[in-house]
């Protein structure tokens, strides 16, 4: 029996410190050995957002340790090690050179290849660590600093259909977390927020909601949340507010998604629909449980990571890696760090003011 690959990737775009070891099984699929994530949470809490410094310094002091840690958390030795990948991109470059300096001196150390990985294309790739998954397939990709729609053909291969025209959908949820009182990182609590509120008590904007295509925005939004947020007094207020905006979030995915779809199957003839949701928002459970739905009605198949892989890890870099390393796509250790690096490199620049939709 041929010796199964062996990976080691690295990930420090942000502020999360994370290595991982995976594998095949005979069957070709892939196989977590070890995913090691370390949070910088309480380091920025104080500060209400991630300080680049901060998160860079705490990299250097964990990163030698997070990596030994998920080695010997795989039960495999050094020398068995085939191939490095780290995250070269986009991300925070004070963050990304940590993880790509110690990336390529281990490999160089080894003597084995090194792989540099778009952290995006990590995202993207990240349900095959869990999933059969062939291509082509929709992806939406939702996250603190990306929100857009690709069609994947294949490893590489991505045709932006859509993207956000100026803020991330995790964004706008850490932001309105903020303006509610809610310690960073506050995302995730306005889920357990709406919970407790009433989604038809403010009636929000919905940006470019009737143009754009697929194409995404969520500025002003935020600014309607935040002028709402100045005369809130009670707590049920804010667990008003909170269910408002999930609300007003999902039935904005809910039409761009079907219009994404359209957009997908024009450019696709394949009988087998697939639609894929990745990133830290696709952990959820309200926008995964409508756009679950919403597949059963237009009849694709849908498929999201596990929630513990939704976020940043090391494991959805080194799947990129397997896959790199068996078309022996490999990089030279003078690869530089990719603070902005779009998935579809062909595609136009759509942030900012006086986009034309």
């Amino acid at each position: 029996m041929s010796k199964k690959p062996l990976i080691l990737g690295i990930e420090t775009s942000c502020d999360e410190t994370a290595a991982s070891i995976i594998t095949e099984n005979d069957e070709g699929n892939p196989r977590i050995l070890s995913s090691i994530v370390s949070s910088q949470v309480e380091v920025h809490k104080e500060f209400g957002g991630v300080v680049p410094e901060l998160a860079a310094r705490s990299h250097i002091e964990k990163i030698d340790w997070i990596v030994q840690r998920a080695i010997d958390k795989s039960g495999k030795e050094v020398e068995e090690i085939d191939a490095v990948a780290s995250t070269a991109g986009p991300g925070l470059v004070v963050c990304l050179s940590v993880g790509l300096s110690f990336g390529k001196a281990f490999s160089s150390s080894i003597n084995k290849p090194f792989i540099a990985v778009n952290h995006l294309e990590g995202h993207a790739l990240s349900p095959k660590l869990n999933s059969n998954l062939n291509y082509p397939y929709l992806l939406l990709l939702i996250s603190g600093g990306h929100s857009q729609f690709l069609n994947v053909q294949g490893l590489g291969k991505y045709k932006r259909l859509g993207t956000t025209i100026d803020d991330a959908l995790g964004e706008a949820f850490d932001k309105t977390a903020k303006l509610l009182g809610v310690e960073f990182p506050g995302g995730p609590q306005i889920e357990v927020f709406a919970e407790k509120g009433d989604p038809n008590k403010y009636d929000l904007p919905k940006p470019i909601f009737n143009k754009g295509g697929c194409n995404l925005s969520f500025a002003g939004l935020k600014t309607a949340i935040l002028r709402i947020s100045k005369n809130i007094k009670t707590e049920q207020e804010k667990f008003d507010l909170a269910a408002s905006f999930q609300k007003t979030i999902e039935e904005i995915l809910y039409k761009k998604t079907k219009i994404a779809f359209s957009e997908f199957q024009n450019q696709n003839k394949t009988k087998e629909k697939i639609f894929v949701v990745a990133g830290g928002v696709a952990a959820n459970k309200n926008i995964r449980s409508m756009l679950t739905n919403l597949c059963k009605e237009e009849n694709y198949k849908s498929i999201f990571p596990p929630m513990e892989l939704c976020g940043d890890n090391a494991a959805m870099i080194a799947m990129v890696g397997l896959e790199k390393f068996k078309l022996k796509q490999f990089d030279n250790l003078d690869y530089p760090a990719k603070p902005r690096w779009q998935l579809d490199e062909e595609a136009a620049f759509l942030k900012g003011a006086g986009v034309q939709l």
